[in-house]
């Protein structure tokens, strides 16, 4: 049985025909209105989310499934100290596939160890977010005509951005594709990013902290929110909260085709001016969200019975406590696990990916 953890979980081969079973839904939808009939999907909300989860349950029902589940940790067992694994496995007896939202990094591991059916991780903390991913994949792939040959700028907040983290892991597998990481010195992606993402990739990238000096270069422009939820004080978020906001003047210099998206919601990161530009294509991204998400039901449904790739390639090492204090293993009682990384002495933990000496 397989998950969907991550976006590297998938192929590049499985990542396209994913994306061209949803082309074929956008045009042909019709013919996938009973697609799903007799199953259901289960929402295991633990954070609050409004595009991922409305787009999780309106793709099964365009499917013909059923949905349940909840939509805040209040309204589930976790409020009385239910662990994850605890409840994804109460809820595989109810449902023939799970997506979990989860405020802890590594949530989603923990859940795919447990789970009887497939688990679709739809983020876990400041870790990953990979079917946000795939909406943006798709979103470039309908915009550009392509996922290669292109310069990819992600500005805002790259070190708890989940999204950012997903989307650089995807496209750097695709040819010639370069990234310009637009951020606060405080606020750049994760060491993890840089070491075992990018420089393995060959992907040329550079770290900036003014988006107008580069705005010339880019094809796509990813925005971000600086997100409250994930600092540790009110007065580092106020601190942070305005660095980057895009407006109608900062576009002057920018490509005519280049194309603006965000994972959404938006606080004050894009003027309101920018909504009427034609290469805002954020809420159109929004949308495609449910096409790639029925996509992605029909395919690990069908992958029901095929065998995930457990692999390690790097040496397995218990005990060692991972210094993020966002891991879900910081917070339940789970055995501390990290893999070598083959350098400089340092372990990488199995939920999160924190790197720790």
């Amino acid at each position: 049985m397989r998950h969907l953890l991550d976006t590297t979980d998938l192929t590049l081969k499985e990542i396209d025909d994913m994306i061209s079973l949803s082309m074929d839904i956008i045009n042909n939808g019709e013919k996938y209105s009973e697609s799903c009939k007799g199953k259901k999907l289960a929402t295991l909300f633990f954070e609050p989310s409004t595009r991922t989860r409305l787009s999780f349950e309106a793709a099964m029902l365009e499917l013909g499934g059923s949905v349940l589940g909840f939509s805040e940790a209040n309204s589930s067992s976790a409020a009385k100290g239910e662990t994850v694994g605890d409840t994804v496995r109460i809820v595989s007896g109810y449902a023939d596939i799970i997506a979990m939202r989860h405020p802890l990094e590594g949530a989603a591991k923990v859940a795919s160890a447990k789970a009887l059916v497939p688990v679709i991780n739809a983020g876990d903390g400041g870790h990953a977010h990979p079917t946000q991913t795939l909406t943006d994949l798709l979103t470039v792939f309908r915009e550009k005509g392509r996922l290669d040959n292109m310069t990819v700028g992600v500005c805002g907040d790259l070190k708890f951005g989940r999204t950012v983290h997903s989307l650089i892991k995807a496209m750097s597998r695709y040819k010639n594709v370069r990234f310009v990481l637009i951020s606060p010195k405080e606020l750049s992606v994760p060491d993890y990013i840089i070491t075992d993402v990018l420089e393995p990739s060959g992907c040329e990238y550079k770290a900036v902290t003014s988006i107008e000096e580069v705005m010339g270069e880019l094809d796509i422009l990813y925005m971000t929110r600086i997100q409250r939820e994930r600092f540790y004080s009110q007065e580092e978020y106020l601190k942070y909260k305005d660095a980057f906001i895009l407006n109608g003047e900062k576009l002057v210099n920018a490509k005519k085709d280049l194309t603006i998206m965000h994972p959404l919601p938006r606080v004050n990161e894009i003027a309101y001016d920018v909504d009427d530009d034609p290469r805002a294509k954020y809420f159109e991204q929004a949308h495609n969200g449910k096409y790639i998400r029925m996509a992605l039901i029909l395919t690990l449904l069908k992958w029901i019975d095929e065998e995930a790739d457990h692999t390690e390639n790097m040496l397995t090492v218990n005990g060692i406590q991972c210094s993020n204090p966002h891991c879900i293993s910081n917070h339940e009682s789970l055995p501390h696990i990290s893999k070598h990384t083959g350098t400089n002495g340092t372990f990488r933990c199995i939920y999160c990916e924190t790197r720790t000496k």
